[in-house]
């Protein structure tokens, strides 16, 4: 489908000069282009005192939605057109490429490799100058050993809130299917260790070697088959030890008779 220029045909009257060099106009793209790129006059545009552009449509593959442009101008009393520059412009429905974005920013969780490295970045939004030692014990104690607030910089409010969203909402919240079929949740198993500071009322260390979780932070209402107070129902022997055919334990007597011999 070509998109077709508006043409202004009232302000396109005011400079006659500029609108009847379309085979100016046309000449000066066929020049820069390859044969057979370059369709059908779209129309012109009068974008200033002796200023305008031509339109024509682009015939060229995978450009459906574009058309060339034309800019030509005139000098004061002159009956000549000159052309200024030429292009190709999108139009209405035009297929684009998506906008450019830095590699810093362009970078998405999971696309760090383990042995890739992240640019230091002093602005981080999601961190906040740390605590340095007071000397006040409690506040200290408090702040340092129970908070874990001693380092350069933490995580403001809204990215632990973020980070809490993001975990609950996962594979180790409560909605997965291995949570909901589980007979308790992570609560009240002996193997869940709690996180500390705010992330601790929600979260904790899955500690047990035989959960598919182990290592990993799970919320308290997650859930497995391997709780530490769950149990399955017995059900005796895996199978039934049948009689043997052959009593390798029986010993026959034989008798023989002189003949044998």
């Amino acid at each position: 489908m070509i998109t077709t220029v508006e043409t202004t045909s009232r302000r396109a009257a005011k400079d006659a000069v500029l609108a009847g060099a379309v085979e100016v106009a046309r000449a000066a793209l066929e020049a820069e282009t390859e044969a057979g790129q370059v369709g059908e006059h779209l129309g012109f545009t009068l974008q200033g005192e002796r200023l305008g552009s031509h339109a024509f449509a682009c015939t060229m593959p995978g450009y459906v939605g574009w058309y060339w442009s034309v800019t030509v101008a005139r000098a004061p009393r002159s009956r000549t057109a000159t052309v200024c520059e030429t292009g190709l412009l999108p139009g209405e429905g035009a297929l684009l490429a998506k906008a450019w974005l830095p590699w810093a920013e362009r970078l998405a969780p999971g696309d760090l490799g383990p042995t890739d490295r992240l640019p230091y970045d002093p602005d981080d939004p999601r961190l906040v100058s740390g605590v340095v030692p007071t000397g006040d014990p409690e506040y200290d104690r408090v702040a340092i050993h129970e908070l874990g607030l001693d380092r350069e910089r933490i995580m403001t409010a809204e990215a632990i809130d973020a980070a809490a969203t993001r975990w609950y909402e996962g594979s180790h919240g409560p909605r997965t299917a291995g949570s909901r079929a589980a007979d308790a949740d992570c609560a009240t198993c002996g193997f869940i260790i709690p996180l500390a500071g705010p992330l601790g009322q929600l979260f904790g260390v899955c500690a047990n070697e035989w959960s598919p979780d182990d290592g990993k932070v799970v919320s308290f209402d997650h859930g497995c088959g391997a709780h530490s107070e769950t149990d399955v129902v017995r059900s005796g022997r895996d199978w039934d030890q049948s009689e043997p055919v052959v009593d390798e334990l029986d010993i026959e007597v034989v008798e023989s008779s002189d003949e044998a011999r």
